[in-house]
């Protein structure tokens, strides 16, 4: 998104109350020609920027050097373009609930200590899956077989029944909760799944009823949007991952079972909130498997595993695992967590996502890429001459890769990730710049480094040129925690609104590399060629929050 300056100017007028023509003051107007007319262009900035730009570029000392920014950069800065998405009806109450502050709008928090570590999100996974350690359970249960880990202390058995319960779905459904998009009642019938939602909105005693008098299980669809402690956690889970991380709740009566026998696509992490639930798990038919899929019980055989979560119980199984669960009689309801992750992450999803841009480049320097192929080889199959051509081009490509002379460019997965993910836990304290605005003399560091990727990408922008590589600065400090992992966006309007991240030239991949990769970094050490491109790099991502001055 570039900045619009008309609008700019205008905004500036009413809020530092001054005009070009009648400036005089060499500092208002040192202001005034950095906001308007510097080459330094990002999204249009909130009051809060405004307010902290101004007051810095009017401090004694930092003129000058903002002066000669703008009379001799030549840096553009511009926001990505966004792929332009379906607009999504709000929810009627969705403008009241933006009035409130975030705690009136959620389910109260519970007083339970936690008995998880959240000071990295390493500790975080560590404590989730303790006594096992965090190499010991890649090393021998990641992707290759279950884990069943029973808790016998009540602190943890407290803190996961604060995690979520039957009593926080009732007090929700006030709140505007809708039939297939947030809850789903389901029922395992003869091994069918049987749907029996309603239309339109859920109701408390509707729901209470589905539960008592049909022994429907009630499927609720990502908590974390309205429950701040699965915020925090699958926050952190997803910087521990690099990848998103959902969440369903599952509450089902007793003697019934809500879902058939059946495999997913993702790794599942299930923690036992209430009561108790059996387990049983069964060999896959498709290892590691890429979709779900509802297996026949004839088809499965025998169990694996068969076992009963007590409250406080953590059982994680790899993608592909075949498994059905049910609450046995004598309990009054279960009430379990299913964490998921690791969905479309393998290593083929890797080269579906980088291939092309390999290819792109290929044929950018190989003539024999950009040769047409035979007449009419789409209306026969390719076979004979043509499959090996085909795989000289693929072996060709194979000893580039490992004599390192193609550069590997992950764009859609990385962009699909940081979109999509949940922002920073406690995300309304982040939105304005941290500490004072960057100077050539300063010590810089990168915040929420979990929460941003660098791509190079082709410009979107069209022009009547070949299209040049652009690095792209993504990240996750606005994403709307309402919308995570439920395919929805903000209407367009609201959506042009959001600043997602910058573009810079190709020229600044190292620069922005080394801030990656360095704990804290000096201004003037930034391997760019000129003090303006160092300063222009340091206050753009300082604007989006990025950045902060040690």
């Amino acid at each position: 998104m570039t900045i619009n300056y008309s609008k700019m100017q205008k905004r500036l007028k009413l809020r530092v109350g001054l005009s070009p023509p009648c400036v005089q003051h060499r500092r208002k107007r040192a202001w005034w020609s950095f906001l308007c007319s510097t080459m330094f262009v990002i999204n249009v900035m909130s009051p809060a920027v405004e307010s902290r730009l101004s007051a810095a570029l009017l401090a004694p000392g930092k003129i000058l050097l903002y002066n000669k920014l703008i009379r001799h950069s030549a840096l553009e800065i511009t926001m990505p373009k966004k792929s332009k998405k379906k607009n999504v009806t709000r929810r009627k109450d969705d403008d009241d609930d933006e009035q409130l502050p975030s705690k009136q709008r959620r389910v109260e928090q519970s007083d339970t200590p936690s008995t998880l570590c959240f000071d990295s999100p390493a500790s975080l996974f560590e404590s989730l899956v303790q006594p096992v350690g965090t190499e010991q359970f890649f090393r021998e249960y990641w992707e290759k077989k279950p884990l069943h880990l029973q808790r016998s202390d009540n602190s943890t058995a407290s803190y996961y029944q604060s995690l979520f319960q039957l009593s926080d779905l009732q007090r929700l459904c006030s709140q505007g909760l809708q039939y297939y998009r947030d809850i789903n009642v389901v029922r395992c019938i003869n091994g069918k799944k049987k749907v029996l939602n309603k239309d339109g909105e859920v109701k408390s005693s509707i729901l209470s009823r589905n539960l008592v008098q049909n022994k429907a299980t009630i499927q609720f669809h990502q908590p974390q949007r309205f429950k701040d402690e699965l915020w925090r956690i699958q926050e952190k889970l997803e910087c521990f991952f690099g990848a998103l991380v959902g969440s369903n709740v599952y509450i089902t009566p007793q003697e019934s079972q809500g879902l058939p026998a059946h495999y997913d696509d993702v790794e599942v992490f299930i923690l036992q909130l209430e009561g108790r639930k059996r387990w049983r798990l069964y060999s896959p038919t498709v290892p590691l498997a890429a979709e779900y899929s509802v297996e026949s019980e004839e088809k499965i055989g025998s169990p694996t595993h068969d076992f009963i979560l007590e409250a406080g119980d953590l059982l994680y199984f790899p993608r592909g695992t075949i498994h059905q669960a049910n609450t046995p009689a004598g309990v009054d309801h279960s009430t379990h967590l299913t964490l998921s992750t690791y969905q479309r992450m393998s290593w083929g999803d890797l080269l579906l996502d980088i291939f092309p841009s390999m290819l792109c480049d290929s044929s950018r320097t190989d003539v024999s890429l950009r040769e047409g192929i035979h007449r009419r080889l789409l209306l026969t199959s390719i076979e004979g001459q043509d499959t090996s051509r085909l795989a000289a081009y693929l072996r060709s490509l194979a000893d580039e890769m490992d004599k390192g002379m193609q550069t590997f460019r992950s764009t859609h997965m990385k962009r699909d990730f940081i979109i999509n993910r949940l922002p920073p836990y406690s995300q309304q304290q982040l939105l304005t710049p941290s500490g004072s605005i960057p100077t050539l003399e300063d010590t810089v560091c990168l915040r929420f480094k979990d929460h941003m990727v660098i791509t190079v990408e082709p410009n979107q922008e069209k022009t009547d040129e070949a299209a040049v590589l652009v690095v792209i600065v993504l990240h996750s400090l606005k994403n709307q925690r309402e919308n995570h992992m439920m395919g929805e966006s903000v209407d367009e309007e609201e959506e042009q609104n959001i600043s997602r991240g910058l573009q810079f030239p190709l020229s600044h991949l190292q620069a922005l590399q080394q801030l990656q990769q360095a704990e804290q970094l000096a201004v003037a050490q930034l391997q760019l060629p000129t003090q303006e491109a160092k300063l222009s790099l340091v206050l753009a991502l300082w604007c989006e929050s990025l950045l902060h001055v040690l």
